[in-house]
């Protein structure tokens, strides 16, 4: 017997255009993660609108790592109640839709963060980062529903990989358009908050023409705050069910606590600790999206021949080498100088340090996406894909604090050495995860739990 509001397991795909319209969210929204998160608006706010008073931007990037931790922290809150009420009432579009429409009305507003407006923009980056990221939860709870479990590897990886096309689309026009994110431009590259919301609200309007709303909904007996409580309290009961799930969602929340700090930090590093030039920047961001995207698409097929697990410990160890590659950067231009008479520029090394970087992002991302949607029981898909974005925000929070902290104590350099450990940590925890077992729990829970 299947829940009320259960969507019956099938080995067929959804329709292409279906599964494109899916995809097109992840291609809308990079534009917000790019632009505001990583490449533009964090080194706009971290060195122009705080600037650098007399403390090499510390107080800057602690006032950056706050924002971003507050608003991941709202997403842990939230993010599984909203997932139970809308597997329980079938809402898992009319959610994504409120959250689409608020991250492009808070990042329309940046236009109005100036200098010194530092309050403004603190409270602007928190409230769109919060209604990105609980997107971000929404639309992934879409994915074990768009095919079958043997191919949900190759789908988030096609997702992932539009949207680092998107986001290649929507950075390189602002770069080259908006130019740099100096004082001096200011007036110009202020637009950066309104591009991005108008490209977010455009491009993702096929996600909501054509993506569908699947299982059948409740009845409206009980209140919103009662479902979501309810339900919550009972999948926290029967979490020892999925116990690797919960073993993973552990191992999620270390890794990406490192992932967050490079997508937070990367740009500001380059321009802080590198000292690049604005077109090495530029070139910099090509870069990152060419090779995430093939490293989502890549390691997405590669996922479905060797197995979630495996393909995610190997996008660990790859993240490894890659943040070993950008602490030693400076260093390692300078050995290769002296040994070999060159005159090589560590800014252009660090372009070869953004494959690899490029190559761990788009690849992590996706098996980690692929692999929750693989343990979760398709009934109760938005509520664990909230544990999910639980598990990515809360690390989100704990890793740019830690960062924020450390970087005020030893510099941004050695601090970036932290992500290599949270790696490490994340490797070691999911070697206790049974891929098999995990996706036997999903699949067999309907039986054995038919009324949730």
């Amino acid at each position: 017997m299947l829940a009320a509001n259960a969507v019956k397991v099938t080995d067929t795909y959804a329709s292409r255009r279906e599964i494109f319209g899916w995809a097109m969210f992840d291609f809308a929204n990079q534009a917000y993660t790019l632009l505001i998160i990583t490449v533009v608006f964090g080194e706009l706010f971290t060195t122009v609108i705080v600037g650098d008073r007399g403390d090499n931007f510390r107080l800057a990037n602690f006032l950056w790592s706050l924002a971003l931790a507050i608003s991941y922290l709202m997403v842990v809150i939230t993010a599984p109640l909203c997932g139970a009420i809308m597997d329980y009432r079938a809402e898992k579009k009319r959610f994504l839709l409120i959250s689409y429409l608020a991250t492009v009305v808070t990042t329309a507003m940046l236009y109005f963060v100036e200098p010194g407006y530092v309050v403004i923009g603190l409270i602007l980056i928190i409230l769109s980062n919060y209604a990105y990221s609980m997107g971000e939860s929404f639309i992934a709870a879409f994915l074990p529903e768009l095919g079958p479990p043997a191919s949900l590897g190759k789908i988030s990886g096609f997702g992932w990989a539009l949207g680092y096309i998107g986001g290649l689309f929507a950075a390189g026009f602002t770069l080259v358009v908006l130019g740099e994110a100096s004082a001096e431009n200011f007036e110009r590259i202020r637009w950066v908050g309104p591009f991005a919301a108008g490209f977010f609200l455009i491009t993702a309007m096929p996600t909501f023409l054509w993506l569908k709303e699947r299982g059948t909904p409740e009845p409206r007996g009980v209140s919103y705050p009662h479902i979501a409580v309810t339900r919550v309290t009972r999948t926290l009961h029967e979490l020892r069910y999925f116990k690797d799930l919960s073993v993973f969602l552990i191992s999620l929340l270390f890794s990406m606590a490192g992932v967050y700090i490079i997508i937070a930090f990367a740009f500001i590093y380059g321009a802080q600790v590198i000292g690049w030039d604005e077109s090495v920047r530029n070139i910099m961001f090509i870069v990152v999206q060419v090779t995430a995207a093939a490293g989502a698409l890549g390691f997405g097929w590669l996922q479905d021949k060797l197995g979630a697990k495996r393909t995610y410990l190997m996008t660990l160890a790859l993240w490894v080498l890659a943040i070993m590659a950008i602490w030693a950067t400076p260093e390692l231009t300078q050995w290769f100088n002296g040994q070999f008479a060159l005159e090589w520029q560590a800014q252009y090394v660090f372009l070869v340090v953004g494959c690899l970087a490029g190559l761990s992002l788009g690849s992590s991302q996706s098996a980690s996406r692929a692999l929750v949607g693989l343990f979760s029981p398709l009934a109760k898909s938005a509520e664990f894909f909230g544990f999910w974005g639980l598990a990515n925000k809360l690390a989100g929070v704990l890793g740019i604090v830690m960062l924020g902290l450390l970087q005020t104590l030893v510099g941004l350099q050695a601090s970036i050495l932290l992500c290599a450990g949270l790696f490490v940590i994340a490797m070691l925890i999911c070697a206790g995860v049974n891929e098999r077992r995990g996706r036997a729990a999903a699949l067999s829970w309907q039986n054995t739990y038919p009324k949730a």
